[in-house]
């Protein structure tokens, strides 16, 4: 007679294997269900993005270096007053919409610019505020060689002005001027043809007030810009007969270069299939033009900045290279008859419908006086930029 537990009958074998088989199937899944799967890791924002927050922080950053440097008295509050208005007004500009709501901010801090090198510590003094204010207005209009049309042309305006506030901060401290303030001159970026044949005229004639970044849109652009470079020239040939020795030096300098500008620009509407800027027999001067040329040339040199942050938010490669140097080199002009560019050069901007900068960004704990009246000005409104001494 067999003993019941020495029975080693095939079905009974495959019966227990079954058994212990989804016993142990069971466990092993109840075990995979209970342990979190690893989160992936996010996804690296666009270079845009970076280049938005990293010019955010830089702002910041130096808007607070500006603030600790007036509240110790390392220079006359009038002095820096006009920078922390200007790089608060640039940093309301740059802000992420995230920073608007009211939520406190739970996520992780968004990545620098590969091309922004982030610093801890803030300038210890004017001459290192000049040089870090010209550092970043560098990094910005680098980034904008690359970055999306819209934020191409922010990055380059708040580039352009802070490098041309470090050179007024040098001048009016006695501090060494930076090299990248030196006055800018448009670089010799060679124009390139397109890669496709023409198209007719007719058909050229069709694509005009085409949506902003296909190339009817750069031709307009480029089409603005000449118009804007022969108004210049024109102006500048009725201002030098009225302008002094002191002034008409720099006048006829200042023309030449319009004229290679218009030259340059219709040589890369042509290469881009435009057509041809007419020639217009003249333009009209107002009285006060001609009662005050220099100050008319500024605002002549002002007026051409919106017509090269468009192109540097329509254009890519070598023709937004070329615009960005245009942009510096007629922002500097403007400042050399005494018209302020603005926060922005070569964008409108409206300061009231700026974001409110967090009241907690910005400013060290424990450190430096009360904003400012300019700085509170620029906080939550439109403050015009106060002169240089």
């Amino acid at each position: 007679m067999k003993h019941p537990l020495k029975d080693t009958h095939p079905r009974v074998r495959a019966f227990r294997f079954a058994v212990f088989a989804l016993a142990v199937l069971v466990v092993l899944s109840l075990g995979f269900a209970l342990i979190p799967a690893e989160k992936p890791a996010p996804a690296e924002p666009p270079f845009t993005e970076r280049a938005r927050a990293a010019a955010f922080t830089a702002a910041m950053d130096l808007r607070a270096s500006g603030m600790e440097l007036s509240s110790t008295g390392a220079a006359d509050s009038a002095i820096l007053d006009p920078v922390v208005t200007l790089l608060t007004i640039q940093a309301r500009a740059l802000m992420s919409p995230a920073l608007t709501s009211p939520a406190p901010e739970t996520g992780a801090a968004t990545p620098p610019a590969p091309s922004t090198p982030s610093s801890t510590a803030g300038p210890a003094s004017v001459a290192g505020l000049v040089q870090a204010l010209a550092g970043s207005g560098t990094a910005r209009l680098k980034d904008a060689e690359t970055a999306d049309g819209g934020m191409a042309r922010l990055l380059a305006g708040a580039g352009t002005a802070q490098i041309l506030a470090a050179g007024r901060l040098a001048a009016a401290t006695g501090v060494p001027v930076p090299e990248a303030t030196a006055a800018a001159t448009v670089e010799e970026v060679p124009a390139q043809a397109t890669a496709s044949p023409c198209p007719s005229p007719s058909a050229a004639a069709s694509q005009r007030g085409a949506r902003p970044g296909t190339a009817a849109g750069v031709r307009e652009a480029l089409a603005a810009a000449v118009t804007a470079e022969e108004e210049a020239a024109y102006g500048y040939q009725a201002a030098l007969p009225r302008l002094g020795p002191a002034e008409s030096g720099p006048a006829s300098e200042f023309l030449a270069r319009h004229r290679e500008l218009a030259d340059a620009g219709e040589e890369r509407l042509r290469l881009a299939c435009g057509t041809a800027v007419p020639q217009q027999p003249g333009y009209v001067l107002d009285s006060a033009f001609l009662a005050a040329p220099a100050a008319g040339l500024g605002r002549l040199e002002a007026a051409t900045l919106a017509s090269y942050g468009d192109l540097v938010a329509l254009s890519q490669g070598q023709d937004r290279k070329w615009a960005l140097s245009a942009l510096q080199a007629a922002a500097g002009r403007a400042l050399r008859w005494g018209t302020d560019p603005g926060a922005v050069p070569g964008l409108t901007l409206d300061v009231n419908q700026l974001p409110n900068l967090p009241a907690v960004t910005g400013r060290p704990a424990g450190t430096g006086p009360a904003p400012s009246s300019a700085e509170s000005q620029a906080l939550t409104g439109p403050s015009p930029l106060k002169e240089w001494s």
